[in-house]
């Protein structure tokens, strides 16, 4: 399979998700809120871990590749995707791959993941006192990743939590082939809000940076944009034509925007929180900064 067939077979999957990209499903309706129209027949995910967001936002692939610039919080969506696969009954796997920061890490929630059923595949360190990861241990993800191609029903998946930049993402170099030895997805996180890609054209350039140090193309992005804990809906409203703009100029559907459900809470607005943003995913803040 070549990169421009996968890039073309996953958008087509993700345009079959309530017709098209960037705007509410028309399963939806026109006059009911999303958790609404749940409620009046919609197909809910089984119940969540406490503290888990509302549901997958789009159809799986097998593998799942999360990657994007560094801090845009591609740790925290990955996790919320995982739990959320593993809370709709999917047998997930999710390897941390990011051998480059220190700080946010897939393998700081283990006890998380392995509480909800999420296999984790993580680098190791080479002796007490060290920072330096052995990569062979990574060897498992092309494992994991063959065995979600061979499961026929589809509820096998694998979610890699890549590292930031061309950086962190030459670590998937060596997994090229395993990773795309079927219709994977590699999904291009953006905060509209982070130094040096607030505008579009310095994302896509990421993006393009990135494609080529892993071997892999980018098949929807993803608007994550945030100011960590002073998160307000209105900068998620805000956020949403960079995010346009970003998948337009890449050639690429967006997937979904991410709202932290902390600052529904916080806001009090209910049902309808998610409204006014296309194509929304309500996602629990798990990932903070050390020093907050």
């Amino acid at each position: 399979m070549t990169a421009d067939d996968n890039r073309n077979d996953s958008a087509a999957s993700f345009a079959s998700v309530g017709g098209d990209l960037g705007r509410p499903s028309a399963a939806m309706g026109k006059t009911l809120c999303k958790s609404q129209a749940a409620s009046a027949g919609e197909v809910r995910p089984r119940s969540a871990p406490t503290g888990a967001s509302t549901g997958l936002p789009f159809p799986l692939a097998p593998v799942t590749v999360v990657t994007g610039h560094y801090g845009v919080g591609k740790t925290n969506f990955a996790l919320n995707l995982a739990l959320d696969a593993a809370a709709a009954g999917y047998r997930v796997t999710l390897s941390d791959m990011d051998v480059v920061n220190p700080y946010f890490r897939s393998n700081e929630y283990r006890d998380l993941l392995e509480e909800a059923g999420v296999r984790l595949i993580a680098p190791v360190f080479g002796h007490a006192g060290t920072s330096l990861d052995v990569p062979s241990v990574t060897g498992e993800l092309a494992v994991a990743a063959a065995e979600a191609y061979r499961d026929e029903t589809g509820r096998t998946v694998v979610i890699v939590d890549a590292g930031g930049d061309d950086v962190g993402a030459t670590a998937l170099a060596r997994f090229a082939p395993a990773l795309a030895a079927g219709p994977y997805a590699m999904l291009y996180v953006v905060n509209a809000f982070r130094n040096l890609t607030q505008e579009p054209a310095d994302a896509v350039a990421v993006l393009r940076e990135i494609e080529v140090k892993s071997h892999l193309a980018a098949t929807a992005v993803v608007g994550n944009s945030h100011l960590q804990g002073e998160t307000a809906l209105g900068h998620i409203v805000e956020s949403v034509p960079y995010t346009q703009a970003v998948a337009s100029m890449a050639g690429l559907p967006f997937a979904c925007i991410t709202a932290p459900i902390q600052a529904i809470q916080r806001e009090n607005t209910g049902p309808c929180a998610l409204d006014d943003i296309p194509n929304g995913y309500a996602v629990n803040v798990y990932v903070k900064p050390p020093w907050s």
